[in-house]
C-alpha cells in the first residue's frame, strides 16, 4: 500500500474519476472527437414518501470546473500506466474546462425529472468531469433534503448538526475502496484510489462511447483497435444485436480479434443501463432536444445520415438526459 495522504484537493481532483472516463478520453482523442455534447443531471423518479429535493453541492462543483487540470505527479502517475500513451498524457497536461454550466441555485427545490446542473463542453470534457459532479451534487443533495425535511418536522423548533461522525465527505469514495480491499475486492474504478493505496485500476467504456459513434460496430471496431484485450458493452441498444457485431467483428479481424470478454449491466434483451445508470446524451453543436419518460437520446445535427437511437432505463439513482425545454436554472459561464 501507498503512504500517499488519502486527501482529494486541487491538485489531484482530476484524477477522482472512473477508470472508463479516461480510457474513452483516449479513444475521444485519437478519433478527434470534439463536438459539444450537452450533460444533464436529474434524478428518475422519487419513492413515495419523497416528494422534492434540495438542490445541493453547486458550489464544489464549479470549484472543480474552475481549477480542473491534472498536475505532473498525476501525469507522470499516467504516464507509467500502459494502457496510456505518451501523446495521450501530454495532451491532458493542457486540459481545461472550457464548457458552460446551467444550473439550479443551491437551496431551490427540484422534482423528479427536472435537471439540476447541465454542462456544455468539448466531448472530452464534458465526459471527463462526469464522475466527480455526480459524486457532488448527489450526496450533498441527499442531506440537504434530509435536513430540509428535519427542520419542517421541527415546526420551529431548533434544529442542530452533530453528524460529523457519520457524514460522507469528499474523501469517503476514497478511503471506502481501502476497506473494500480489506474485505477482498481485487480492483477499483477509482483513479486515484488506485494511485494512493496501489490497488489496480479496472474499466473500460460506458454506453456513452457507444453513442457517441455512427453505429454499434463502428465504436467496437475503433475501441477494440486501441485497446485489443478489452471487454465490449453490448447492451446500449439491444443486447443480443450487440453480441451479433461482436461476433461480426471477430469474423472480420479474425486472428486479430482479442477482445477478452463481453459485458452487460443487465441481463435483459432490450437495455441500456442498470438501475443506477448514470445517462450521458451526446449532441453536436446545434442542439436538438428530447425528453422521453425516462432514459437518454442520441442524435446526430440536422442534415446528418446517422439514425437517431432511442432507449428507456429506470432506477432511483441520478441519470442524465437532453431535456426539450430550458428548466429554471441560473446560467454560470466558466
Amino acid at each position: 500500500m501507498s503512504h500517499r495522504s488519502p486527501w482529494v484537493d486541487d491538485r489531484n481532483a482530476a484524477l477522482l474519476t472512473d477508470q472508463y472516463q479516461l480510457t474513452m478520453l483516449q479513444a475521444y482523442h485519437r478519433e478527434e472527437l470534439v463536438e459539444d455534447a450537452v450533460f444533464s443531471l436529474f434524478v428518475r423518479r422519487l419513492p413515495p414518501s419523497r416528494n422534492f429535493l434540495l438542490a445541493c453541492g453547486l458550489d464544489d462543483a464549479l470549484r472543480y470546473l474552475e481549477t480542473l487540470r491534472f498536475d505532473r505527479d498525476s501525469l507522470d502517475y499516467l504516464a507509467s500506466r500502459n494502457e496510456f500513451s505518451r501523446e495521450f498524457v501530454d495532451w491532458l497536461a493542457g486540459l481545461r474546462f472550457t464548457g458552460d454550466v446551467h444550473a439550479l441555485p443551491e437551496g431551490t427545490p427540484v422534482f423528479a425529472e427536472e435537471p439540476i446542473l447541465e454542462v456544455t463542453a468539448p466531448l472530452p470534457e464534458a465526459q471527463l468531469v462526469e464522475t466527480f459532479l455526480m459524486n457532488q451534487i448527489h450526496f450533498q443533495t441527499v442531506v440537504a433534503t434530509k435536513a430540509a425535511r428535519v427542520v419542517h418536522a421541527a415546526k420551529g423548533r431548533t434544529v442542530v448538526d452533530f453528524g460529523l461522525r457519520r457524514t460522507h465527505g469528499t474523501d469517503a469514495g476514497v478511503k471506502a475502496v481501502r476497506a473494500y480491499c480489506i474485505a477482498g475486492l481485487a480492483a477499483t474504478s477509482n483513479v486515484l484510489a488506485g494511485r494512493l493505496y496501489g490497488v489496480p485500476a479496472s474499466g473500460t467504456m460506458a454506453h456513452s462511447y457507444i453513442q457517441a459513434h455512427g453505429s454499434e460496430l463502428e465504436a467496437f471496431r475503433a475501441f477494440s483497435e486501441l485497446y485489443p484485450d478489452t471487454v465490449l458493452l453490448v447492451d446500449t441498444y439491444d443486447t443480443l444485436e450487440g453480441v451479433r457485431n461482436v461476433t461480426a467483428l471477430a469474423a472480420e479481424l479474425g486472428d486479430a480479434f482479442r477482445v477478452s470478454a463481453i459485458g452487460s449491466t443487465r441481463g435483459t434483451s432490450r437495455s441500456s443501463h442498470s438501475r443506477a445508470a448514470r445517462c450521458w446524451t451526446r449532441r453536436a453543436s446545434r442542439m436538438w432536444r428530447s425528453s422521453p419518460a425516462e432514459g437518454w437520446t442520441s442524435t446526430r445535427s440536422p442534415g446528418s445520415s446517422k439514425r437517431e437511437r432511442r432507449s428507456t432505463a429506470s432506477g432511483w439513482e441520478p441519470a442524465w438526459v437532453c431535456r426539450r425545454t430550458r428548466p429554471r436554472w441560473t446560467s454560470l459561464t466558466s
